[in-house]
């Protein structure tokens, strides 16, 4: 889960650091909420996907996660063998045959002979080799069943950023487009004084070009948000003509803000819940019986067989029937197989059978240690945006009464275009640091509740 979660952290760090212009002229305006479906201009229905819908879609089609999920089930498979292993075999054979003798001293110059058996046989005996091999497949199938886990919690992550993104988009789309709005109204008024000998013509044009400059990151704004959004139907594999909206969640101030667990509470959490703390401690089980398995190859082993026979010959001077019966043969035997001298094979085996379980216990070490870095850095994270929140939403509001101050006195001459399009862009800033903080939120309070084994809980 590591390269998943570093990626979605450093990719929505990079969104939420462009450079700040799409902001509002009073307040960020709410997202209303869509309904289920909308439609299109012509006509056709849109489904407007929640993120629960979407997680729930994606651990239903994702393919890779469907690929793992074979593999669980083929290593079910593959248990049912193992167990089957210990159970007698039986297996019927025949041989049909033709023989020509071209010697001119025989009589019967050709033979036809078929020979007609059935054989059974059953491992008694193999050092505890079979057994070990079926507890070994079971571990293994339990291995295989937590890194389907794992998987669908990777798509959860990856989901989760991708929604994130796509609404942080959503959002800077209104506040671009409000802004622009805004800038409008300003280059409308200032026509109007340069008009009347207010203000100069070099003021006029400076507004119009804030103007165009805001309508320019309307455009950049909308762009950004039809990335994320096929971003999003890429991790969905949608269909290319399927179309997709979001169901904006009403995200309240009280949910960025909301109480984290201790550090060390959350971290004991994840490492009950975390699929792959499991299969790193499985890991190890499954490697200390294979050098069981290895270590049978000491032993002796013993084995029975059993079976019946008949067989008849053309020139064999009785009738066919009469040859089946008279050749019918019944057998039993006892096979005891001694290991004295086998090239240090097995020797070998275990020598690295012990290897093998020590880098299994390295490996589940490790994921430990990273696991710990992902959810100290994830909590960290998390209580930083919480306090950078707090600190832009008090500087958005004297940036905004500035704002509102320096507009007001624009419009009566005393304060000029510069001083102006600087307290908006002060201001425009300052609403932008407060939508980054949000999202960067919103965005470590959901990893974490992943790392708990918790559903999604702010943006539902």
């Amino acid at each position: 889960m590591k390269r998943i979660v570093l990626t979605a952290c450093a990719a929505l760090t990079g969104l939420l650091s462009a450079p700040a212009r799409n902001s509002e002229a009073l307040r960020t305006p709410d997202v209303p909420a869509r309904s289920a479906e909308t439609r299109t201009m012509s006509g056709d229905t849109v489904r407007c996907w929640t993120l629960d819908e979407c997680l729930h879609y994606a651990l239903e089609n994702n393919i890779q996660l469907q690929q793992s999920r074979n593999d669980y089930l083929s290593g079910l498979e593959d248990t049912k063998e193992a167990k089957a292993a210990r159970l007698p075999s039986l297996s019927a054979s025949t041989t049909q045959g033709f023989t020509n003798y071209p010697s001119t001293n025989v009589s019967d110059r050709t033979t036809y002979t078929g020979t007609y058996g059935l054989e059974a046989g059953l491992t008694l005996y193999e050092g505890g080799k079979l057994r070990t091999a079926v507890r070994q497949q079971q571990v293994q199938n339990r291995i295989d069943e937590l890194s389907v886990a794992e998987s669908e919690n990777d798509i959860r992550i990856a989901i989760v950023q991708a929604y994130l993104q796509a609404l942080y988009a959503t959002e800077a789309v209104a506040v671009a487009a409000n802004t622009a709005e805004v800038s409008r109204a300003q280059r409308d008024r200032a026509e109007e004084l340069w008009k009347a000998g207010s203000i100069s013509r070099v003021d006029f044009a400076q507004l119009e070009s804030q103007y165009a400059s805001d309508l320019y990151q309307v455009t950049t704004a909308r762009t950004s948000l039809d990335n994320y959004r096929l971003q999003l139907k890429q991790l969905l594999e949608l269909d290319i003509t399927e179309e997709m909206n979001l169901a904006a969640p009403a995200i309240q101030e009280s949910e960025v803000l909301s109480s984290l667990p201790a550090k060390a509470e959350i971290y004991a959490t994840a490492l009950t819940a975390m699929p792959e703390i499991q299969r790193g401690e499985l890991a190890v089980e499954s490697a200390e019986l294979g050098i069981r398995q290895a270590q049978a190859g000491f032993y002796p082993s013993l084995s029975l067989t059993a079976g019946i026979g008949t067989g008849h010959m053309s020139n064999g001077g009785y009738e066919s029937g009469s040859q089946i019966w008279n050749r019918f043969n019944e057998n039993v035997g006892l096979t005891l197989s001694i290991p004295i001298f086998s090239n240090r094979r097995n020797r070998t085996a275990v020598n690295k059978a012990r290897l093998e379980a020590e880098n299994s216990r390295l490996t589940w070490q490790d994921l430990q240690k990273t696991l710990l870095r992902e959810v100290e850095s994830a909590y960290l994270d998390a209580v930083s945006a919480q306090s950078q929140y707090r600190a832009a939403t008090e500087k958005e509001r004297y940036a905004r009464q500035s704002f509102e101050l320096t507009q007001e006195q624009f419009n009566l001459g005393v304060k000029n275009t510069v001083e102006l399009i600087t307290a908006q862009n002060e201001w425009s800033s300052a609403r932008q640091e407060v939508l980054q903080a949000k999202y960067m939120a919103l965005l470590n309070i959901e990893l974490l509740n992943i790392y708990q084994g918790r559903n999604t809980t702010t943006i539902n």
